[in-house]
């Protein structure tokens, strides 16, 4: 892990006090940046996302997609808990706590932009940090890369279906051309940048392409921390006023996380798979592509809305959710080749 990944929740925690700070000294600024749009899309922060999500996407090979039928179980596994268990499990979770049991301590009008945020954050599979965490459990890369290649190409397809539809049941309405239009901008342009950039970098040979990766690599990383300040400044007033809103978001995305990569481990293990295609499978569906969920968060709802902050949550405490998770499967490797068919 690079020193941005590891310490990822210190900077988020930086850039939100930056950000809080920022609003309250400079509310004025802040105004400014939120006025700079064309057809609803925020053009500083569009330019950042891309920039925050490109890097991430170069790094994956649609050629291994091939690779799935290798470990059929394992994939059948991935596709489940991500896009039959994943999504439905946060929705119910959101209603569970956002809207029931949390209810009396939040904002009433924010109740339904937080179960979008968290419903928006669940929809969206990992893509590049589960290579991180693949690789700090001994996982088979091949078939890492397979799973990353397989659920981004499904996201392009199944994201806005799946998220018209889990909100459309928690009586939230999003227009299907503004989610269409964040798709188009968020998965479809940035995937085709991306892949035409990857195979230009890998036409001067795997060194310069290496190359290339460990020089871009810091942009997602730095994009996503100035997107959080900016986003921290329009949200610090209501954070100020309701601390305990970031405490209560974390509750359903912590189960979500632990639930989903217990599950994954377990199924792999009763199947017969391999403990090196169980640990990425489980991570995979514990982990999120948070880049992706905040810029949808932003371009459907807004800067100051409760879904971007509910997405933001999940960034905060990715990093050591996911490594107790990695440190888990990792310990427990006997216990799961004891019980292999």
């Amino acid at each position: 892990m690079t020193i941005f990944e590891r310490y990822l929740t210190l900077w988020v925690t930086l850039c939100i006090v930056a950000g809080i700070g920022s609003g309250q000294v400079m509310p004025g600024f802040f105004q400014a940046v939120g006025g700079l749009e064309i057809a609803q899309v925020n053009l500083p922060v569009g330019l950042l996302i891309w920039v925050m999500i490109i890097p991430m996407l170069v790094r994956v090979d649609f050629g291994a997609l091939h690779e799935v039928r290798q470990h059929m179980r394992g994939i059948g596994v991935t596709l489940f808990v991500n896009w039959l268990v994943k999504p439905f499990s946060m929705a119910l979770l959101g209603w569970i706590f956002i809207r029931q049991i949390f209810a009396p301590y939040l904002p009433a009008e924010q109740i339904d932009s937080y179960i979008a945020g968290l419903i928006l954050l669940a929809a969206a599979p990992c893509t590049a940090m589960v290579f991180v965490w693949s690789r700090l459990t001994n996982g088979d890369p091949l078939f890492t890369l397979s799973q990353v290649a397989l659920n981004d190409t499904i996201m392009i397809f199944a994201f806005a279906p799946m998220v018209a539809f889990l909100l459309g049941i928690s009586s939230i309405t999003v227009p299907w051309p503004t989610l269409l239009i964040s798709v188009v901008l968020y998965i479809v342009i940035p995937v085709a940048i991306a892949q035409i950039w990857r195979k230009a970098l890998l036409r001067k040979g795997q060194q310069a392409f290496d190359r290339a990766m460990q020089s871009i690599g810091p942009w997602s990383i730095a994009a996503l921390l100035l997107t959080l300040v900016l986003l921290f400044g329009f949200q610090g007033k209501a954070i100020i006023q309701q601390p305990l809103v970031i405490a209560l978001l974390a509750v359903p995305i912590l189960i979500q996380v632990l639930f989903n990569s217990a599950l994954a481990y377990w199924l792999n293990r009763r199947l017969g798979e391999k403990h090196s295609v169980a640990c990425p499978s489980a991570l995979i569906g514990a982990s999120n592509f948070f880049e992706l969920a905040v810029a949808a968060a932003i371009g459907l709802f807004g800067f100051e809305s409760g879904a971007a902050l509910a997405t933001v949550v999940g960034v905060l405490i990715e990093v050591p959710v996911m490594l107790l998770v990695v440190s888990v499967v990792n310990r427990s490797k006997a216990w799961y080749e004891k019980g292999l068919c």
